[in-house]
């Protein structure tokens, strides 16, 4: 039988009190903000930031209970998680109190699911949300209760061998780096054992471009790969997140061919700092700082992206407000070991072996 979730549950949202008063903050009162769930949250019993009880009176906040179903409406919309406790959120959030119609694992498999479609339902000009309004009119199929038991059963089996296999990639990923420091030691404090140089120095660095988003003609029907700085996750990727642009749009706008062997890094938001490793030709936006190593023979793809790997810090040291930002004359200046072209050989064969093993694991998990 179908419903609207607002004929089911209670939807409630929250709100911040003033960050300038500090009699309202670091109290007891949990409070949660959207940058606390992740893909992988699952029950959530604590909060980054604590309220004060003058904090949640002043701001007309309502609790919710242990159990209910907290979905983000705004930057961004569709993390979801369940309530390991009372607590309290801020305004990007409409939070579902299941009635005894409804269990409430069973609607936290259901909203998971269908991230893209929550995102279809954003309004707004200058960052889309979804409104109370909005999410009490979504429909959900609702078996009986115990048939929902069942499938949230099944569905638990599937994500606990998900997250298994997740901490499989995350012990290869470990290994790799564990290699890269045995054979050249970390580039941020064993520097006497290798002549040293900078990115800049060794590699020609450059940036793509984005065509005019209100263009159709620059991307309707494009076949020429285009990435975002969100592809770059410390990953060697072999394809792109399906965005594509035309000919007419690479024509008018600043984008560029990146081949193969590529390193490429993150400049800005979230992902600063963070990699990826090419391994086919794509054009990228300008949030990311291209590094091509294809024409040094000193220096191996799979070395300078691990290395860059090493040098996350530096980007954290840049600026202290929450949008971080680098560029190319940054990137430039990055400090460089320079070991023998075959220590390094040496190691990209590891890399290639263990991102053999990587594929199989992934493949499993993209088969669950």
């Amino acid at each position: 039988m179908k419903y609207k979730l607002g004929e089911i549950c209670e939807i409630i949202s929250g709100s911040t009190p003033k960050t300038g008063i500090p009699e309202y903050w670091d109290g007891t009162q949990k409070w949660i903000t959207p940058a606390e769930l992740n893909e992988d949250t699952y029950i959530i019993t604590d909060s980054i930031r604590k309220l004060t009880e003058l904090g949640v009176e002043k701001a007309g906040l309502s609790s919710f209970p242990e159990g209910t179903v907290i979905l983000s409406s705004r930057a961004p919309i569709g993390k979801v998680a369940i309530a390991g406790c009372e607590m309290y959120c801020n305004q990007g959030f409409k939070n579902l109190i299941c009635s005894e119609k409804i269990n409430n694992h069973y609607l936290y498999w259901f909203l998971k699911g269908r991230t893209e479609y929550l995102n279809s339902l954003g309004r707004g000009a200058t960052f889309k949300e979804i409104s109370k309004q909005i999410v009490s009119n979504i429909e959900i199929d609702v078996p009986p209760i115990e048939q929902q038991k069942r499938a949230v059963n099944q569905l638990e089996k599937a994500n606990a061998i998900i997250q298994l296999r997740k901490q499989q990639l995350q012990k290869l990923d470990e290994l790799v780096k564990a290699r890269f420091i045995e054979l050249f030691g970390d580039p941020m404090t064993d520097i006497s054992k290798w002549s040293t140089s900078t990115i800049g120095e060794q590699f020609n660095v450059t940036s793509g471009g984005t065509p005019a988003t209100g263009e159709k003609a620059y991307w309707e029907n494009g076949t020429i790969p285009w990435i975002g700085s969100n592809m770059c996750q410390d990953t060697i990727l072999s394809g792109n997140d399906g965005k594509f642009i035309t000919e007419e749009g690479y024509t008018h706008s600043s984008a560029k061919w990146f081949h193969k062997g590529t390193v490429l890094v993150a400049l800005v938001g979230a992902t600063i700092g963070k990699t990826a490793l090419l391994r086919f030709d794509t054009t990228t936006n300008q949030n990311i700082a291209a590094i091509d190593v294809n024409n040094n023979v000193a220096f191996s793809s799979e070395f300078v992206f691990y290395h860059m790997q090493m040098l996350y810090s530096k980007f954290m040291e840049i600026g202290s407000g929450k949008f971080k930002m680098a560029n190319q004359g940054f990137i430039r200046q990055l400090p460089l070991i320079c070991p023998p072209i075959e220590l390094q050989d040496q190691f990209a064969a590891f890399v290639e072996q263990t991102d053999k093993s990587k594929v199989v694991v992934q493949d499993e998990v993209n088969g669950l």
